[in-house]
């Protein structure tokens, strides 16, 4: 029997990379995102929100199965902010050295104790008509005074995580691939998709 096709609902290379070697012992056959779909509009107000409509989209455009993400940093002193505008934070064109310039910005005199933040992450599978299979994932953080390190993306450079008493971006991939909020979403995601693929498969 071949693999279920099944499109990734992502343009960011990085991520990209991050979900397929992750999710590599599914029974799926993985595509990239069509060159000629463009992105669904991030219109919801929360991640999950996100996550869904992209894969929707994305499944009503193609006709296949889609596993969608939205993801990103929530910062206590800003009242959760940047949230789901992380990617944009700085504008619909910014880049990530944009947006952590604004971050910056924003907290300038906020000290340590008061920087507390949070990656967080939603990843659904769905096709045309909804998603069959959810999960989220968070890891607990600080957000540095400057940005240290060059491995990872986006807000990586300014993630503190605690235990290892290191930013996502000195920490690099090896550490990253274990502790991250994407980490443990696709690791709640694999399973569960794994037991639906089961009967899916069994019911095409």
């Amino acid at each position: 029997m071949k693999p279920l096709k099944v499109v990734l609902g992502t343009t960011n290379r990085k991520k990209e990379q991050e979900l397929r070697k992750r999710l590599s012992e599914l029974p799926i056959q993985l595509l990239s995102y069509p060159e000629d779909v463009p992105p669904a509009p991030e219109e919801g107000t929360s991640f999950r929100q996100n996550a869904v409509a992209k894969a929707i989209h994305l499944a009503r455009a193609t006709g296949e199965l889609v596993i969608a993400e939205d993801s990103g940093l929530e910062v206590d002193a800003l009242g959760g902010r940047p949230g789901i505008r992380s990617a944009r934070y700085a504008g619909e064109n910014a880049t990530d050295e944009d947006n952590n310039v604004k971050l910056l910005r924003e907290l300038e005199g906020v000290p340590p104790e008061k920087r507390n933040a949070r990656y967080r992450c939603v990843i659904v599978l769905a096709n045309a008509d909804g998603p069959f299979v959810e999960a989220e994932g968070t890891v607990e953080g600080v957000i540095a005074h400057e940005p240290r390190g060059s491995h990872g993306f986006g807000y990586d450079p300014l993630f503190i995580y605690p235990p290892e008493n290191g930013t996502f971006g000195e920490l690099g991939a090896s550490v990253k691939d274990r502790v991250s909020h994407r980490a443990e979403a696709l690791e709640e995601f694999s399973r569960r998709a794994a037991d639906f693929l089961k009967s899916y498969a069994g019911n095409g």
